[in-house]
């Protein structure tokens, strides 16, 4: 069973905090994505799992073991870094072999047995005597990954792997990884800042932004049922709409009334015990849940004009405005509008989120 278990994890540099109470366990055989933006901390806390940076603060366990003051090499753990860090003299084989080389009991036929396993499951086998010069991003990134299997290591951490490949690449290098997990089902801990890469890879992601845990989930669930307004904003592409509204009175119901008066929509039963006449809130609302209208279909609908529309096959992006209110509509096949169109849209008002406007809290929490 490894498990790593971060407590009350601090790290400062100089006077400067940049993760502060850090809390986390990791489960065994579990993928587990550090996602947020750069500079929230997410990497620092990788190279303190590795040993690579030293904890200001806090206490980690690999396996109930304190790992604080155990060297980098000792703690059990493989790393693939962002650069790849390959050796450019040697190649493929050599770099593979290169940590197995210096342990010390490892004897030939286990090393070329280890390296062998390892090519064979990273589809590397007829590339063992080429050099990195000689192989493509995705193929140097094999490598690092096989590098990091030969070692046996109880825990694998990924630093942005992917962030030097372009975007086909980085599609099937995530299969790539994903299978690589599938198959070694080992502990992993994976950092990035590309949100659809924690959404693919992960079986729960940590949500980071400035130190802090945001949100703990399964990409699903975290989608769907975002803490704060920063998750909401940060996890989904693109981005949930949000509106500041103030909630009113029309007809003995509660509606949501942005501060132009443009947008005026119903509350749901299941949301009214969060409000109260006259409180402010910011809602929210994923594009895939506003659709396009033929006609007015009652309070919550209403009419936008189209300014830009974004075409990604069968379906579309549309950027709308109504009054000074700006959002996005996701479209499907013939009902694109055309720039310059107006447009009635539905609000599936069942599918809002609203949140504190102080606090970024989301009021169902």
């Amino acid at each position: 069973m490894i498990r790593v278990s971060l407590k009350n994890i601090h790290k400062f540099y100089g006077s400067n905090e940049v993760v502060r109470d850090f809390s986390f366990e990791i489960r065994d055989k579990e993928f587990i994505v550090l996602v947020g933006p750069s500079g929230c901390g997410k990497s620092t806390t990788l190279r303190m799992i590795a040993g690579l940076e030293d904890i200001t603060k806090g206490d980690l366990f690999i396996s109930e073991k304190r790992m604080n003051p155990v060297p980098p090499g000792q703690r059990g753990v493989a790393m693939v870094f962002q650069d790849y860090a390959l050796y450019p003299h040697m190649n493929v084989y050599e770099n593979m072999a290169f940590g197995l080389t210096l342990k010390r009991g490892l004897v030939k036929s286990e090393i070329e047995g280890r390296i062998n396993e390892a090519a064979e499951m990273l589809d590397l086998k007829e590339y063992l005597g080429r050099k990195p010069s000689a192989l493509s991003g995705g193929q140097r990134q094999r490598v690092a990954m096989g590098r990091a299997l030969v070692k046996k290591a109880d825990v694998f951490l990924f630093d942005e792997p992917l962030s030097n490949l372009d975007a086909k690449l980085r599609s099937k290098m995530r299969s790539e990884i994903k299978k690589f997990h599938m198959v070694t089902k080992t502990t992993t801990v994976y950092v990035t800042h590309d949100q659809l890469e924690a959404m693919t890879l992960a079986d729960r992601i940590v949500v980071m932004n400035d130190g802090v845990i945001e949100q703990v989930g399964t990409p699903t669930w975290v989608f769907d049922n975002p803490r704060t307004v920063f998750v909401a904003t940060f996890i989904g592409s693109p981005a949930m709409n949000l509106f500041n509204v103030t909630v009113v009175k029309k007809n003995e119901m509660f509606h949501l009334e942005t501060s132009d008066g443009h947008i005026l929509l119903p509350v749901p039963e299941s949301k009214v015990h969060m409000l109260k006449e006259g409180m402010e809130v910011v809602m929210g609302i994923r594009p895939h849940e506003i659709k396009p209208l033929h006609q007015d279909s009652g309070e919550d609908s209403l009419i936008a004009s189209v300014d830009m529309v974004e075409l990604l096959g069968k379906n579309a992006f549309a950027f709308c405005k109504s009054g000074l209110n700006e959002y996005t509509v996701e479209m499907m096949g013939g009902d694109i509008p055309k720039i310059g169109e107006n447009v009635g849209f539905h609000f599936n008002m069942n599918a809002i989120h609203l949140f504190d406007p102080k606090s970024g809290l989301n009021l169902a929490f």
